[in-house]
């Protein structure tokens, strides 16, 4: 046990939570503008896998991490949009969509990756860039805060300021509140003026936005390379965190937050002679454990709704 204590009582682990938590709130924020605007983005790791070899790809064809990013980012948002198009358009179920998202990303990734370097593990033989880590000149000399929170990736700072921004957009912006208005009632919205398919493919590109930053972090800061399902997941703990989340920005942040803290926590224990495959579903464990208060919280909040109503 003071092993345990040992670990996770330290500045190191707490700045492993934030480092482990950024691809987790992106893809989150993603699945909580989408399912504001009432289509659920189940697609979120096969876009986040997309992207993730992208910008390996093309950070190491054009010597740039800054171009890397941008075609990382373009390719996620890319895949999103094919998602709207063939559930918007053609009317293809939301949930097979995705699914087949999940499934063409995974495969086709290693054959892309094949065709391009003659890997098929992960990208080794491709010179990828790496985006910067920043050190920020007064917090860094701060005891305690200063080596939790300066030295971060800089798409984890972007992460945080992502939050600020989704929390703006909809709370704050015409945007928002049409995103919301068709989430909540589609047809009182289209009959204020509002498209209904217009805004869930906005909804939807934006969520391939997010949730392709988080991508492009994972092969670009988290890790240097792409490998094969580097994902792991992380886009399924995204979506259960938005659900957690209640739908808000700031419930979602703090379920990734404890999403991000069970990985952390997976990872440091590894040091402590527990079996590798156990401490391997901690994560997974800790979304079940999530989902199953989330359900029953719910349905306390359900009985008493109707109780009210009844009385």
């Amino acid at each position: 046990m003071n092993s345990l204590l040992n670990v996770i009582l330290t500045t190191d682990f707490a700045f492993s939570v934030l480092r482990v938590t950024t691809p987790i709130l992106f893809a989150a924020l993603g699945a909580l503008i989408s399912n504001r605007a009432g289509i659920i983005n189940i697609g979120m790791e096969g876009i986040m896998l997309v992207s993730a070899l992208a910008g390996v790809v093309v950070s190491s064809y054009t010597a740039s991490a800054w171009i890397g990013l941008l075609g990382a980012v373009l390719s996620g948002t890319a895949i999103a949009g094919m998602l709207a198009f063939f559930t918007l358009k053609f009317k293809t179920h939301i949930i097979l969509g995705g699914v087949a998202i999940n499934m063409f990303a995974s495969g086709g990734t290693v054959f892309l990756l094949y065709l391009l370097s003659g890997d098929k593990g992960s990208s080794t033989s491709l010179p990828s860039k790496v985006l910067p880590s920043i050190d920020i000149p007064l917090l860094q000399q701060i005891p305690v805060l200063g080596p939790i929170l300066s030295g971060h990736h800089i798409l984890t700072y972007a992460s945080i300021l992502a939050v600020i921004a989704v929390y703006y957009l909809l709370k704050r912006t015409p945007l928002g509140l049409q995103i919301r208005s068709v989430g909540e009632n589609p047809h009182a919205a289209q009959s204020v003026g509002v498209s209904v398919v217009k805004i869930q493919y906005m909804a939807l590109l934006l969520s391939g936005f997010f949730a392709s930053l988080g991508g492009a972090y994972m092969s670009m800061g988290y890790l240097s390379l792409f490998t094969r399902d580097m994902i792991a997941g992380r886009g399924w703990i995204a979506i259960a965190a938005e659900s957690m989340g209640r739908s808000t920005t700031v419930g979602t942040a703090l379920t990734s937050l404890l999403f991000g803290g069970a990985e952390a926590l997976a990872n440091a224990l590894q040091v402590l002679k527990i079996p590798a495959e156990l401490i391997g579903t901690l994560p997974y464990v800790a979304t079940v454990i999530g989902l199953i208060v989330y359900a029953i919280a719910e349905t306390r909040k359900k009985r008493r709704k109707l109780a009210q109503k009844t009385n």
